[in-house]
């Protein structure tokens, strides 16, 4: 059932991209000569036959080549779509070539390949997504799903499991845990069935179609061991990764004088690429500081109107190098909220007012940090600013966390997008920041700020 999902998916897929393929030509074709009189009257679009034939097979097969009909569970509809930008790119001058070659007697405006270019990357992106909304829904209402296996019920676990329970448009199915100490009983209401030694005869006998190994912090040979058990070809095996896998998400191999050694990649933003990242961020903040400026003035005067004291509320946060600086904010919080000291803002902590349990559920009362960014204190997008006094705490409990200020905090960040905010675990947000220092790109920071403006008011984990 799973594999017959599989394909058929990947066969709508493929006859969607063709269909759209030669709707997107005729749209181009009657635009072209619609809006250029000079190019005379509009030829019979038969004529143009094998030129539409050559253009589906190219981009199709340029898609086959891309993976664009292999669909894994779970990836961003952002990266699908940024993927397509080159696909079609690629596919319209593999069409054009092809068309030069074999139909010589053919001539078309060059126009027309523009506007083939961009009606194409226009249609199929929004068939894909189209196709990815009803294949999701599929899944989630239990078509195509896989049964999965988690190996370790602790803290890597629960948070799998918890991040498969929120997101049931992947299709997954959550079994059973193995766990070396809590065998025979249950862990978030998911039974533990047997030992990491256990599990070729558990993917056997529950007929699992993935395994999740998570145990971060189990030796390599270890994992190798567990998973060597699972003699099952068919079954998918994932690991969660170390610190350590997370930080060398690009090693290359170098050498000293014939020793050899892995070199991890430059993981600061340096040169250039700084100047760009702080280009964007002056551009962009200053583009919104403008934008909604009349929406600062309604919520400052909604926070003095709701509770006494300043509409702005501002902090002591750690920043680039570990550097102090002032966070601003719109107040959510009484006066007196921090007279016991700094802490975690909990769900329904009672120290917010009304309006600020409005505000935080939207995350309205970050746009203040705005300012922090147009005047150089903060990135857009960046580990998130902790207090001195956790700043602290965690430098001695979670291993490189201060490897996060070798960047500008920001508003949001790729843990955030994930769904780590607020009172969650520090460890996890900490290797997802490192992800984001190591793979740094101007298009990831881009993504991440698509995916904050979709969460934006469906926050779930905002309080």
């Amino acid at each position: 059932m799973r594999r017959r999902g599989e394909v058929l998916f990947a066969i709508t897929l493929f006859w969607l991209d063709a269909f759209l393929i030669v709707v997107a030509f005729g749209g181009a074709y009657r635009v072209t000569f619609a809006t250029n009189p000079g190019l005379g009257p509009v030829p019979d679009s038969l004529a143009f036959a094998p030129m539409i034939f050559a253009t589906v097979l190219s981009l199709v097969s340029v898609y086959f080549f891309y993976r664009l009909y292999h669909q894994r569970r779970g990836e961003s509809r952002i990266d699908e779509i940024y993927k397509l930008i080159p696909a079609t790119s690629i596919g319209v001058i593999v069409a054009t070539a092809l068309t030069t070659v074999l139909y010589r007697d053919l001539e078309y405006p060059r126009l027309l390949l523009v506007f083939v270019w961009l009606f194409t990357l226009c249609l199929v992106a929004l068939g894909r997504l189209l196709h990815g909304a009803l294949r999701s829904a599929a899944y989630a209402h239990g078509w195509g799903e896989l049964r999965v296996l988690i190996v370790g019920a602790g803290e890597a676990g629960n948070l799998i499991l918890e991040k498969i329970r929120a997101s049931p448009r992947l299709g997954y199915r959550p079994v059973a845990f193995l766990d070396e100490d809590l065998v025979g009983m249950k862990v978030l209401g998911l039974p533990v069935v047997g030992r990491p030694d256990d599990l070729g005869k558990v993917v056997r006998a529950m007929r699992i179609d993935e395994v999740i190994v998570a145990l971060p912090d189990a030796p390599h040979q270890q994992i190798l061991s567990i998973v060597s058990k699972c003699e099952d070809g068919s079954v998918s095996i994932k690991v969660f990764p170390d610190v350590f896998q997370i930080m060398a998400s690009e090693v290359n191999i170098g050498d000293l004088s014939g020793l050899p050694l892995l070199a991890m990649r430059d993981v600061a933003l340096r040169g250039w690429r700084l100047s760009l990242k702080r280009v964007v961020d002056l551009a962009l903040s200053a583009l919104w500081l403008i934008a909604w400026s009349p929406v600062y003035m309604l919520v400052a005067l909604l926070v003095k109107l709701d509770s006494p004291g300043p509409a702005l509320f501002t902090q002591v946060r750690m920043g680039l190098d570990a550097k102090p600086f002032p966070i601003f904010k719109f107040r959510s919080m009484r006066m007196d909220a921090e007279k016991e000291g700094p802490g975690w803002t909990t769900k329904d902590d009672p120290r917010v007012t009304r309006l600020g349990r409005f505000l935080r559920k939207t995350s309205l009362d970050e746009f203040p940090q705005f300012i922090n960014v147009f005047l150089g204190h903060m990135s857009l997008v960046g580990p998130r600013p902790e207090q001195p006094a956790f700043v602290e705490q965690f430098r001695e409990l979670v291993p490189r966390y201060m490897e996060r200020h070798r960047e500008k905090a920001g508003i949001t960040g790729w843990a955030q997008v994930n769904g780590l905010r607020g009172d969650t675990s520090i460890s996890e947000r900490t290797k997802y920041d490192l992800y984001y220092i190591e793979n740094w790109s101007l298009w990831f920071d881009f993504k991440i700020l698509i995916l904050t403006a979709l969460k934006f008011f469906r926050d779930r984990s905002a309080y």
